[in-house]
């Protein structure tokens, strides 16, 4: 059995973690999975938006341990790979769907999407420090209020779904799995709106001038925006308004 399994259906992009048994751990096989499985995101022209959601009842509980310090061994080098969304530069947009925990290297998984829903059910952990290693803060930093962040990072705290709301760690909690999963599928609907060229566009200009002065962000969008205007999909979007039609986007 597939330890991920990859489905694309009308420009939507379906990535599960299939590891129920060991709460979508993340081994070895599942790291290589994970990262073509990305590539693939990135680099096929008819995916336009992914959703990342775990079997069972995890979203995933983090790197799996057993695995990688087996034996007491230190990791191997090919964990340094980067098999996460934004190293690999994945500009398409990401939307994760949380049933369940959230853990660890599962809750950075998690933060590298953009989009975050989960089931009241879910709980929220960065508990690297509790096996001496060392968390991942940053991304939480930026997400929500500092001394949020700092307590879930010095502490190692499951937070449950509701706090993950109020502290603005996820977009929306949903009673069940199929709700959030409908709601997940709502939102990919949604982008699938926009010009596919453009959001991936505002997308690599949001996280790549993340901390930078404005002047920055003003000229990268400068750099972007003949681009974008080149494309078939900048014509077609004012010819639908002007028809009052929906547009049909070709993402080129």
């Amino acid at each position: 059995m597939s330890v991920l399994l990859y489905e694309k259906r009308d420009h939507v992009a379906h990535v599960t973690l299939n590891r129920p048994e060991k709460l979508n751990a993340i081994n070895i096989e599942m790291r290589d999975s994970l990262r073509q499985a990305f590539i693939q995101v990135r680099d096929d022209p008819d995916v336009w938006v992914a959703i990342v959601a775990g079997a069972g009842r995890a979203f995933s509980s983090g790197h799996d341990l057993g695995e990688l310090h087996a034996e007491g061994r230190t990791p191997s080098p090919g964990w340094d790979q980067p098999f996460f969304p934004l190293p690999l530069k994945v500009w398409k947009p990401l939307i994760a769907a949380i049933d369940g925990y959230a853990v660890a290297g599962g809750l950075s998984l998690a933060l590298e999407c953009d989009i975050r829903v989960c089931t009241e059910r879910s709980f929220f952990a960065n508990t690297e420090h509790r096996i001496g290693r060392l968390a991942d803060l940053p991304p939480l930093a930026e997400m929500m209020p500092m001394g949020n962040a700092l307590y879930m990072t010095l502490t190692g705290a499951q937070i449950p779904a509701s706090e993950a709301l109020r502290w603005g760690l996820v977009y929306k909690v949903l009673p069940d799995k199929e709700a959030m999963m409908q709601e997940a599928q709502r939102i990919a609907e949604e982008i699938k709106m926009c010009a596919p060229l453009a959001v991936q566009a505002v997308k690599r200009v949001f996280y790549e001038t993340q901390g930078l002065p404005p002047e920055h962000v003003d000229r990268m969008v400068k750099a972007l925006d003949p681009l974008i205007m080149q494309t078939e999909d900048a014509l077609e979007g004012p010819r639908a308004f002007v028809e009052k039609r929906k547009p049909l986007w070709k993402a080129r």
